[in-house]
């Protein structure tokens, strides 16, 4: 059987990467999506498991002595970090992960691990950007602020990603991700 691919997908908060990545698992069976941990709270909706591995902080560093995770990064005042024993799990079994996960985690993941594509999901201008952050509603204004200040060098690294997919229309970017996958399955 062959080794599933790595594949991630970054970009600024608020582009859509959590609905463009719903609709791949919900389409295609030979997705997995690794579930992050993260230090910071749950937010309205989210479940442990699901959407992340919520833990402390003395947790997630005592996970990172032990070498147990692919990547992580501390943004924005919490740890996130992609585990590493599910991810090699589902690759061994077959499986393309999804990693839904930021610009610094990606370049590293793209560095240090095999079979790994990267693809940035732009969002159509800085305008639409922010009416999208401003509608999601799940950050006071302090935190908008700094997510609205990372976009400008999260975009300056796109250019560093296996791919570049804008996101102006939904269901055409889902198209251009889904062919982006398929050409890379069949290297």
């Amino acid at each position: 059987m062959k080794r599933g691919l790595l594949i991630c997908i970054s970009g600024p908060s608020g582009v859509g990467k959590g609905t463009v990545v719903r609709e791949l698992l919900r389409t295609d069976p030979t997705l997995s999506l690794s579930v992050s941990c993260t230090t910071r709270p749950p937010r309205k909706g989210e479940r442990e498991g699901t959407d992340y591995f919520f833990l402390t902080k003395e947790a997630f560093e005592a996970e990172i002595a032990r070498g147990e995770f692919i990547e992580y990064d501390a943004h924005f005042g919490n740890y996130y970090g992609t585990p590493r024993s599910y991810v090699e799990r589902e690759r061994e079994r077959g499986q393309c992960v999804l990693l839904e996960i930021d610009v610094e985690g990606a370049l590293r993941v793209k560095e240090h691990e095999e079979g790994v594509v990267t693809i940035f999901l732009a969002p159509p201008g800085e305008e639409a950007l922010e009416a999208r952050l401003r509608h999601r509603g799940s950050e006071d204004p302090a935190q908008l602020a700094l997510r609205k200040a990372r976009v400008a060098y999260e975009m300056s690294r796109a250019k560093e990603y296996d791919h570049l997919v804008v996101n102006d229309d939904l269901e055409r970017a889902l198209g251009e991700v889904r062919a982006i996958i398929r050409q890379e399955k069949n290297k």
